[in-house]
């Protein structure tokens, strides 16, 4: 993924969970669209140091949208509609591997009903299989680890109860997350943050579920994926926010 018209600016205050308030380098606030409604406590700190997508002449409320944030010397990308992109994309040219599917790719569509749930993909392999694969973005990191989610989510809950359901029915079933940035050599549910959610990935690794981590390399104007990172449920995340 390539992104144009990125400038560096300033990050100041984020009034709410869409909106922030940064600094350019011609030392005017601007006002830019935060393109992830998650937390991100630990990367959007005043003073720091983030990519923004010039987007003018839209209907849109701002001009900018806020996509990276440099961390110590790493960049994080924090757009939340990348995952998926980059998901499908590594999945078709064979750059992400899903264990058990046994053959080719035959069919794919995004955004399937399963249950009372939209899982992000389905697929079709040349032998018959069937799966889905729920894609989910990671951007919570310290000392190495990443760790999903930053904030509670009960629509990630739902989607791994679904995914267990789905399984039990002859489904091959994936949790994907896709690590915004590099510099990681494990991952985890933040048990902390949602005890729920990790006693739910709990049952569904014992039920089959595949729980699979990428990495990405990251600079203010690219992500590419990199390579799978281990993944965890018993590895304790250690959040500074907390």
């Amino acid at each position: 993924m390539d992104y144009q018209d990125v400038e560096i600016a300033y990050f100041i205050e984020r009034p709410n969970r869409f909106i922030a308030f940064c600094l350019n380098k011609k030392g005017e606030v601007v006002k830019t669209h935060v393109k992830n409604t998650g937390r991100g406590k630990e990367l959007l700190l005043p003073g720091a140091e983030v990519a923004l997508v010039h987007i003018p002449g839209t209907k849109r409320k701002t001009a900018y949208d806020l996509i990276a944030v440099k961390k110590e010397q790493q960049w994080f990308n924090i757009d939340s509609q990348l995952p998926n992109r980059l998901a499908i994309d590594g999945i078709l040219d064979g750059t992400i591997h899903l264990p058990n599917l046994n053959s080719d790719i035959e069919f794919y569509k995004r955004e399937v009903t399963f249950g009372k749930s939209k899982f992000d993909i389905y697929l079709e392999t040349s032998c018959g299989q069937k799966a889905f694969v729920e894609v989910k973005g990671m951007t919570l990191e310290n000392k190495a680890i990443g760790a999903f989610p930053d904030a509670p989510t009960i629509r990630g809950l739902k989607h791994v109860n679904e995914l267990i359901g789905a399984h039990q029915e002859g489904y091959e079933t994936y949790i994907l997350f896709i690590a915004q940035f590099e510099h990681l050599h494990q991952a985890t549910i933040h048990e902390q943050m949602q005890p729920e959610l990790a006693t739910a990935f709990r049952f569904a690794q014992q039920a089959g579920v595949q729980v699979i981590v990428y990495n990405c390399q990251v600079t203010e104007k690219q992500v590419v994926l990199k390579q799978a990172i281990p993944f965890d449920l018993n590895t304790v995340f250690e959040d500074l926010n907390l």
